[in-house]
């Protein structure tokens, strides 16, 4: 199931920088009409550092209710505090959630050995499948492959959003776990190389504003058909670097409404707009690679 192109979906905010329904519900339709594999709905991109536990429950459940199963939903449920962690995936059993999304706790700073009972016990506490998150550049801590290799064991640990941007550890993992085990790309820039190094996917961010292009690369990746797909991905490397040239989502979700995916790119603080130079910066990009007409493109998806 978790193949191919998964998005990290935005959270859209309204002017009270509360969750924006209309704009949650059009991102969502855009995704089912590109064919985008998967959501994962409040992960970082998703602002779950900014939102309640209520907000952050509500936004998964309500992302469900509008994808209405025509596209599965991973939640993001990770949390610096194990128990804390097993309380919000909890708060999802039975709820009609594909998997979790759970990264490794930050700020902390645990040990290999504090990861590998972490990632136990949340699977111990719920029979949703997980996905473990390795992002050691928010974290400040990373789940090596061996510690990966033993949490594999466990039954519903399925597979591993990898974004280290180190493309040895998809085969230093793949080398270890079970074949059925699912390693996914959670760098954009690297996501294309990652798969032809045995990597089914990628959780992309660029893919909120060209879902069509990157799951068409990631299409092409998995049939192997790698020079196909190059051609199509050299036209986004500059667009994948943009986008993180400040913190995601600052850059993705100005982005996004500047194409009329969303009504606003409202954040939350501490988070604030791009500055003006990287706005010019990532509107030009847009020009070059023709998601500056996705109005025209989809216009049946613009809000009014």
């Amino acid at each position: 199931m978790f193949k191919g192109n998964i998005v990290a979906l935005i959270t859209p905010m309204n002017k009270k920088r509360k969750i924006c329904i209309d704009s949650l519900t059009n991102i969502i339709n855009y995704h089912i009409h590109n064919k985008t594999k998967a959501i994962v709905s409040v992960g970082t991109t998703g602002e779950s550092s900014t939102l309640t536990k209520k907000e952050h429950i509500k936004l998964v459940l309500l992302t469900l209710k509008i994808a209405n199963n025509k596209i599965p939903i991973i939640a993001g449920t990770g949390a610096n505090s194990t128990e804390e962690a097993i309380i919000l995936t909890k708060k999802f059993e039975n709820s009609g959630i594909s998997a979790c999304l759970s990264v490794t706790p930050y700020y902390n700073k645990p040990s290999q050995k504090g990861l590998y009972q972490h990632f136990k016990k949340i699977s111990e506490n719920t029979s949703i499948p997980q996905i473990l998150y390795n992002v050691p550049s928010r974290t400040g801590c990373d789940l090596l492959p061996k510690t990966v290799y033993k949490l594999s064991k466990f039954k519903n640990i399925i597979g591993i959003k990898e974004a280290s941007g180190n493309l040895s550890r998809v085969n230093q993992i793949k080398s270890l776990v079970d074949s059925k085990f699912i390693l996914l790309s959670g760098d954009d820039s690297t996501a294309l190389d990652f798969i032809q190094l045995g990597g089914h996917g990628v959780i992309s961010v660029t893919s909120n504003i060209a879902a069509k292009e990157i799951s068409k690369i990631c299409k092409l990746a998995l049939k192997k058909k790698f020079s196909q797909a190059r051609k199509i991905n050299k036209k986004l490397i500059n667009l994948n670097n943009i986008l993180f040239i400040e913190s995601n989502p600052i850059p993705i979700k100005w982005a996004a409404k500047k194409i009329g995916l969303i009504k606003n790119n409202i954040l939350r603080l501490p988070m604030i707009p791009p500055n003006k130079k990287l706005k010019k910066m990532i509107l030009n990009e847009l020009k070059k690679v023709n998601l500056e007409i996705m109005q025209k493109k989809y216009n049946h998806f613009i809000l009014s």
